[in-house]
Order: C-alpha cells, then structure tokens, then sequence
C-alpha cells in the first residue's frame, strides 16, 4: 500500500477517476445524471500543513464537493466531486485565485512535473537582485532590490490574501511582514534577498517532493482505458465490461481486468503488484491481475471483477486511506504547531512594544529581533518532518510489494518485539499434497468415502480442500457439489456436510467432539501418533469414524532466514497454528529448529488470547497470517500483515498491512523500514527545532539577522525533505552486519597482510578462489581473500544447492574474456581466498553436504564466481560478469562455490 500518499495521487494516474456510482459517506447525487469523479491536482503553493486548512476552506463550500484530500508532500489535492455540479476546471481557477498555482494532473503523468524549472518571478527577483548589488558604485541600484522583492513577492502575496480573507495565518503572512520591516527599516538588499530565498528554498523544496513521487509510478495509469473482446475484436471501455467478459490481451499489453485464463500459455511480470521480478507462467485456469504486464504470448481472460473492484483499484482505496491517516507523531506535533505559531507571534509583538513602552533606546535593534522572531513563528520543517518521512517510508514499501494502511503501522512496526507466525499458508507453501487416506472399518468402500469427500470440500476455499479434490479427482473420483444439500464451515476444525442423507463431518480431532463420535478416539490416537510430521485429517459419517488421512507441507523458501533476521534485530519469532502438534514440530525441524515457541490445535479465539499474552508480556507484536482463521488474530495484534494476493479477503480487510507476494523474507525488511522511519522522524525533528532555537540564541547574544533566519528556516524544511528521501533507497544493498545465526563470510576491500573482515548479506554463500600457482598471491601470507563491493546479493538471486562428487562444476558461459586483473597481482579478479582455509568453508554455509557445490544465479549484478567442494578441495576459478560486462546488462551472473 504504497505511501502517505503522494502515492494515491499517483495511484490516480489520471486527472479523475469515476467512483463507479457509489455514494460514500450517505451522500447522494441528487441529480440523475451525475458522476461522481475524482480529481487529482498539482498544487504547487502548497508549502506546508498551514496550506491545508486554506485549500480545504476554498473547496469545500463548493456545491458539488463531496471530500478534499490534501497530500503536503507531493503537492497534491484530491477533490471528490460530481462533475454535473462544479467541473474540474472550475476547482482549478477557485485555488489559481488565491495564488496556490494548481493544475489537473494529466493521465498518467507523475506528480508536480510543473515546477521542473523556476517560474519567471524568481528569475526576475534574482536577476534584479544581483543588479542591486551594485549600489556602492551607483547608489540608485539599491532601488532594484525593492523591485526584487514586489516581483518575487508575488505569488505571496495572492497567497497570504486568500489565507486573511479565510482567517489563517501562514508562512506568506508572516514573511510579507518581515519584507515590509525590512523595507521599513532601509535594509532593501536585506528585503530583496529574504524574497529571493524563501522562494528559492521552495522551488528546490518542490523539486525533491517531485522526485520522491516520482519514485512510485501510478498503478491506475498503467491500466488501459479500453479493452478487446475475445470473440468479437471489438473494443470497448473499461466501465462497459462486466463480470464474466472474456477479452484478449497481446503480447507486450497491459492486463486490464482481474480474471482467469481460459486460453493460451505466457508469462506474466507481476513486479507493479508483488515486487518480485521473475516472470510468472501463465495457463488456463491460471489468475492474473490488472496493472501486470503480458510478456512473451497471447492469452484470453475472462473478468472476475468490475474495473472499480480489481486489485489495482482496492490498493489505490488501501493508499488513499493511508494519506488520510496521521500518526501518533504527527498528531502530537500538528497540536503543538496550532499553539506554537500564535504564542510566538505574541511574543514578537511584546518585544516591540515592551521595549518601547519602557523608553528604551535601540529601537531598531528589538524591531529586528521581532522580525526574526515573525520568521519562526511558522513551523514548516517541523510539521513536515513526519509526513514526508511518513510517505517515503510507504513509497519504499509499495516498491517491495507491502502495502501498509498509514503511518501508525509504522511507527507500531519500529517497535516490534515479537512476531507471531500462522503455520499453513504462512510459514508454509499452503500446498498440501495427500500422503495416505485410508478407509477405517467395513462401513463404506473407498470410492464412496472420496465421493462424499470431495463433493463436500468442495465447497470450501481452504488450501486443504484442494488437496482432497484433486487426490480424489487422481484417483478418477468426480466431485459433485450439486449433491450436497447443507454445508457448514467450522474455523479452527473443519466442514459439515448433507449428501445423499448422510451427514459428514471432514476436519482435525476437535470435529470429532463436535460430530458426538467417542468410540473410535483411543483407535485413532494409536494409529495417528504413528504419522509424525504430517496433519491429521478425520472423516465422520452419522457419527461413526469412516475414514482418516494424512497430508505434508513444506515450508516456503527463506522463512528460516527471515526467521533468523528477525532475531539479529532482538525479536522473539513464535508459531500459533489450528494444526495438530505434530505438524507444528514437523514445520519447527523443516525450519532448523529456529522458532523459540510452538502453540498448536488453535481455535481463532486462542489466537486472539494468545496474541495479547505476548503484548503483555513481550510489548508490541507482530502477526503474520493468510486465513479467514487469522483475521481476529491480526486484528488484534499491533501490527498485521497478511499474505496478500494468497490470502483469504477477510485477512486483508482486517490486517494492518498487506504483503503482495509469498517472500516472507519481505517481513524483517518491513520491520527494518518502520525502524529506519522512527529514527529519520527523530532526527528531523531535532534538527527543525535546533534551527529555530540556534537562530533566536544568534540574535539575541549578536545580532538579529532577517536573511540568517530566512534561510534557516527554508533551508531546514529542503533538508527534511532530503533526509526523509534517504527512506526511498534500499539499505539492504549497503548493510554490512550479519544476521542472528548466519556463518560470516568475507567482503569488502582486503588490506594486505590483515584478515578479511567479517560480514554477511542476507545471502550466505559467498566464493572463494584459490591461490595462483607457485603460491605467489598478493592477498597476505594466510592467503585470505574477499568479493569486493557486492556483499548482498541481489534480491533477484537464486541459490542452488547440489550434490556434488567432488569435481569442478563448469560455468556454461565462457567468461574467461571478461576477466580482469583488479589491482592484486595476476590472480587477482574479484574475489581471493584459500580454498581450504576455515573462513573460505563458511562461504558455502548453504550447502548441506561433505561434498557439495551451491550456485548462485543472478540477472542483475556482476559477481565473480569459483567451483570449490565442501571438503576443502579448490577448484578451478572463473570471473564472470553481468551488468558490468562487455555485454551490457543483459548477462547472466553466477556465484559458484
């Protein structure tokens, strides 16, 4: 969910975007034709929160405006409006009136491109104040520097007339008073430059804004506004396709609709949706969602949503609501602003006129420091300390594919000390397959138990289900949900079920005491201790015990190493599941035992309970689910997130965030970003108010300079914006720490005749090389040796783990004249080692055998690459590289140890 929001300005992509005929809010249209439309607007005089009372005090008297949304860091303004009452251009000129500088976003254009370059009045103020610095060799110059100031001064003044005619005191009110004083005074260079910087300061401030949502293109804008039909050709809008429409989607084209394949073979790249950047093969009965793109083939899909109900559209819904929500900080510092701003506009006053009052004689010497006061009486970087931080954060988190609902998540995320993980669908793959079903007594024969079975769960939606149909389906079993009279889903334990008269209870041990059925309960603990590492499964006929089985997960690649990140960072990982204990433990040993605490045979309200325990005793919580099963537990917790495109609707409505792809390793890096948040907000808010209080302290022990507190006060708000811009850059790809539990490799520059220094990526293998021949190697006497630079790999990387018999492993790809000396000798390259050395046998600590050869594939960054076996035995080393290569960025890189 993508961040305060310029991304839903983003998300927009257009100029409006239709509400599809729903009235929010109890509103109606009052008109039979009227649409209600959205309309996205470049704001350009927004400069900061004080803004925002005005520009919602200018639109919302407006018959016609239903809501107005401002988003401060991206100068955005969101008018919800019906367009047969007040059109968009008329919204337009109410805030050009008062000098806000708007204009409506075109399609799929980015947000501010309008203020690129500076407007012709900072041109013409800079020029003529340069000019005026000639005075001293012709004195009349100096009259250039008040012209500076009526032609920079401008668009202030149309600003601090509309916010006096509304009754709201910005920083345009106050700075116009410090010119005015200025120009009072005789200082007109004084007046001239304090015009020239303030509106320099915020068309740089502009600029960064600019680019921070810049970063984040719009999803909606990637979505084409009409469609082909299948069958016919013909090409129609978005708003005219219903569920149910098959359309065609080339080659190259955009996928305009949620909806499933019904025929061709391509690949999809769900990167806008999920971040992952690995194509993802499409078939029939195969899903795609709107806003992803169609690669290499044809494909029909027919729609499962309406265009205002797909994905696209319910994250644009997910993000908008976020940049309507504050968080704590921002609350607590938006109420100090409204006191601070009139309690130093008091004491500005008072320090005129009590001086005066006493006879006192510098006059002019109090009247500057009133001015200087005036400058800080508007507390622009500190109101903008959080939300621009705040949206960064969430532009960074949409980037990988994790929507978060506002900036409480947050702030909540940064301080997380324990995380609660579901098993099935979470910690796990969520794909069951059956490894024994078995018939119990003479009752009923196994084709009619697999019947009744499969008629029955099919009706459900749980990933256990579709084992069960497809099992019975194997052994040429046909469900037949028409059969099935009555159905009755029991969270936590299972399904009920009416078919051909029976009743049927299909679930785990908890159906049993619900279905009255006691006497085989002994039989059944006998045989199913025996099915250790597997979920057990009962089938109940008019209380009788008909049928057992048993079916396997295996859990999803990286959540032990996301697991073990978690605990470098100090946070306790535990598993709450409704599966039995020993599939529980089963999922533990698949991790390497690296959960501290197992909860099984949970029912959703055991969750909730067990959730709130951890709150009390370990603080704020993290909970980590997929199912209508966890939707209470992730509720309840401080911090939600749910499995996205994977997971059940209720567990995205009520979870806190949504992670759009299966990498759970996508969670400790959420947790670092809420982190990285908090600590940015906490020096941004350090630094705006160390400016304010080292420019009053100046002016009271030296001397009170208006141009001093001028730039202090622009400069510092540049600075937070920049600051807060450092959230959009992936830390990942320059840590240098290791995480909890990982074996420490080498990186970074070696230093001859020292030891390499420790580190590690999230990535564990990292190549050795061996000496050169005649043992003349530049890399220290221990012959230690590091990868340069590249100590995380990219995210894009692939490791491969293979049984080797102890021979080299040869690259496919001839890299041998890519090679090149990097300034350690002949041998150099990128990397160096000693093959048998005990730092060099950490590089392959992703290997599990004596022997063993781990690969790792990368199409992104160049890496070198050696063949080494796990019994220390050095193998021939190759270079290659990607990106970096002769051959551009379209090479594949390999890391082989």
């Amino acid at each position: 969910m993508p961040g305060p929001a310029v991304e839903a300005a983003a998300k927009g992509g257009g100029h409006h975007h239709h509400d599809g005929g729903h009235h929010h809010d109890g509103v109606s249209c009052g008109k039979a034709a009227g649409k209600w439309e959205k309309t996205y607007l470049d704001v350009l005089g927004i400069c900061c929160t004080a803004e925002v009372a005005l520009v919602e005090r200018l639109l919302s008297p407006i018959h016609g405006v239903r809501a107005v949304t401002v988003v401060v860091p991206s100068r955005t303004v969101i008018v919800d409006h019906d367009t047969a009452a007040v059109s968009q251009f008329h919204i337009v000129k109410v805030l050009n009136k008062a000098g806000l500088e708007a204009s409506v976003r075109a399609y799929g254009s980015s947000a501010g491109a309008a203020g690129r370059w500076p407007s012709p009045f900072i041109i013409a103020c800079g020029v003529l104040l340069a000019a005026s610095l000639f005075a001293p060799l012709l004195p009349p110059l100096r009259w250039l520097a008040v012209a500076a100031a009526c032609v920079g001064s401008q668009p202030m003044l149309l600003r601090a007339f509309a916010a006096a005619g509304k009754l709201t005191l910005d920083i345009n009110i106050l700075m116009l008073i410090a010119v005015a004083g200025a120009v009072a005074l005789g200082s007109y260079t004084e007046a001239g430059a304090i015009v020239f910087l303030f509106t320099v300061a915020e068309w740089l401030e502009t600029l960064a804004c600019t680019k921070a949502s810049a970063g984040m293109m719009s999803l909606m804008s990637t979505v084409p506004k009409t469609v082909v039909l299948a069958e016919t050709g013909q090409v129609v809008g978005m708003g005219d396709v219903a569920v149910g429409t098959v359309v065609a989607v080339r080659a190259g084209d955009v996928v305009p609709v949620d909806g499933v394949v019904v025929d061709g073979h391509s690949e999809v790249d769900e990167s806008s949706l999920t971040g992952e950047s690995f194509p993802v093969p499409k078939q029939p009965q195969s899903e795609v969602w709107a806003g992803t793109i169609n690669l290499d083939g044809y494909i029909s899909v027919r729609t499962m949503a309406l265009a205002e109900n797909s994905t696209v559209a319910k994250m644009e819904r997910l993000v908008e609501e976020a940049q309507n929500s504050r968080s704590r900080t921002q609350r607590l510092i938006d109420s100090c602003a409204k006191h601070y701003t009139p309690a130093v506009v008091v004491l500005a006053a008072a320090v005129v006129v009590v001086p005066a009052l006493l006879g006192a004689r510098d006059l002019e010497h109090w009247f500057r420091l009133s001015l200087v006061l005036l400058v800080s009486a508007c507390p622009c970087a500190l109101v903008l300390s959080t939300p621009v931080a705040t949206f960064c954060a969430l532009l960074r988190a949409a980037r990988m594919g994790l929507l978060i609902k506002g900036g409480n998540v947050l702030e909540s995320l940064g301080e997380v000390r324990v995380a609660a993980f579901d098993k099935t669908g979470t910690i796990t793959r969520g794909e069951f397959s059956i490894k024994e079903f078995q018939v119990v007594g003479d009752k009923v024969q196994m084709s009619q138990l697999l019947y009744w079975v499969s008629s029955i769960e099919s009706k459900s939606s749980h990933p256990m289900a579709a084992a069960l149909v497809d099992y019975a389906q194997s052994k040429s079993i046909q469900p037949k949900p028409e059969d099935v009279t009555e159905t009755c889903i029991y969270h936590g334990e299972g399904i009920y079920g009416e078919i051909n008269g029976r009743q049927i209870y299909i679930g785990n041990e908890r159906i049993m005491a619900r279905s009255s059925c006691h006497q085989h309960a002994a039989h059944h603990h006998q045989e199913g201790d025996g099915l250790k590492g597997v979920s057990i499964g009962l089938v109940i006929c008019d209380g009788h015990l008909v049928g057992k089985f048993s079916l396997s997960d295996t859990c999803r690649t990286g959540a032990a190493e996301a697991i073990l990140q978690l605990r470098s960072m100090g946070i306790k990982s535990v598993m709450l599941t409704g599966d039995s204990a020993g599939a529980a433990k089963h999922a533990q040993e698949q991790l390497g035992g690296v959960l501290e605490e197992l909860h099984a045979g949970l029912l959703p309200e055991d969750k909730v309970r067990l959730i709130r325990e951890l709150q009390t005793r370990h603080g704020a919580t993290l909970m980590v689910g997929d199912g209508m099963n966890d939707a209470p537990a992730l509720a309840t917790a401080d911090v939600g997130i749910s499995m996205g495109l994977s997971g059940s609707a209720a567990a995205i409505e009520t979870s806190h965030a949504t992670l759009m792809s299966g990498d759970v390793l996508r969670v400790p890096k959420a947790v670092r970003l809420g982190r990285r948040t908090r600590r940015i907000i906490a020096v941004n808010v350090a630094s705006s108010i160390g400016a304010k209080v080292a420019v009053l302290a100046l002016a009271v022990a030296w001397r009170p300079m208006l141009w001093v507190a001028v730039l202090a006060d622009v400069g510092t708000c540049l600075l937070v914006v920049l600051h807060s811009m450092l959230l959009l850059r992936d830390a990942g790809r320059d840590r240098r720490r290791c995480g909890g539990g990982a074996s420490k490799a080498c990186c970074g520059t070696v230093h001859k005749h020292k030891s390499p220094k420790a580190c590690c990526g999230t990535m564990k293998p990292v190549a050795t090389r061996p000496q050169t021949a005649g043992g003349d190697h530049k890399h220290g006497k221990d012959g230690h040796g590091c990868c340069h630079k590249q100590s995380t790999l990219p995210e894009d990387a692939v490791v491969i783990a293979i049984p080797g018999p102890g021979r080299a492993v040869e690259h496919r790809k001839d890299a041998a004249g890519h090679e090149k000396a990097d300034g350690h000798g002949a041998g150099g390259g990128c990397c160096g080692g000693h093959g048998g050395s005990p730092g060099a046998a950490a590089c392959c600590a992703a290997a599990h055998g004596e022997d063993e050869v781990c690969i790792v594939i990368s199409a992104r960054s160049p890496c070198c690459s050696t063949a080494r076996s796990r019994s220390g035995s050095p193998k021939d080393a190759i270079c290659c590289h990607g990106s970096g290569g002769k051959d551009g960025g379209g090479a594949i890189s390999a890391l082989v140890c």
